[in-house]
């Protein structure tokens, strides 16, 4: 089904541009939207749970500090301050000083965090795979192209 019906348009879009558009935005919604449902059910939101994925994968060979993990994750220092007060208070994560820079903390996952993070990392990808399991390898990297060149254009 095209996003025309979808919406119940009664007139095709006018632009291409347009529509892929709000294509690539409804998609986005809606993977945002099936991302907080899901995730609920272990107590984490999609931000949350991006961060401590970062921290397993990421994380491993370096220190990741609050600065870095807000530049990787798009967010301003304020809020990824917010977001690990959460999650060290729910025993997920914890800060470590930087003993070369006082101001600077880095951030771990605990055996808590870790737990939580292998356990519903294996589900999640198992979604991931059902959600996109229409496209081929192909389409994956078009797709990767496409939205590399949109974002490129912002």
């Amino acid at each position: 089904m095209g996003l025309k019906e979808e919406l119940n348009l009664s007139k095709p879009f006018a632009f291409a541009e347009h529509e892929a558009l709000l294509n690539l935005y409804l998609t986005g919604a809606m993977i945002r939207k099936w991302g907080t449902e899901f995730l609920r059910q272990f107590g984490l939101t999609d931000v949350q749970f991006n961060l401590l994925m970062l921290l397993k994968y990421q994380g491993r060979r370096e220190d990741l500090s609050q600065a870095r993990l807000s530049k990787m994750m798009l967010v301003n220092r304020a809020n990824i301050t917010g977001l690990v007060d959460r999650l060290e208070k729910a025993g997920l994560v914890k800060r470590t000083g930087d003993p070369k820079d006082r101001r600077t903390n880095h951030i771990v996952l605990t055996a808590i965090g870790a737990t939580r993070v292998n356990r519903v990392d294996p589900l999640y990808g198992k979604e991931m795979r059902r959600i996109t399991s229409g496209l081929t390898e192909r389409e994956f990297k078009h797709l990767i192209q496409i939205c590399g060149k949109i974002r490129a254009n912002l």
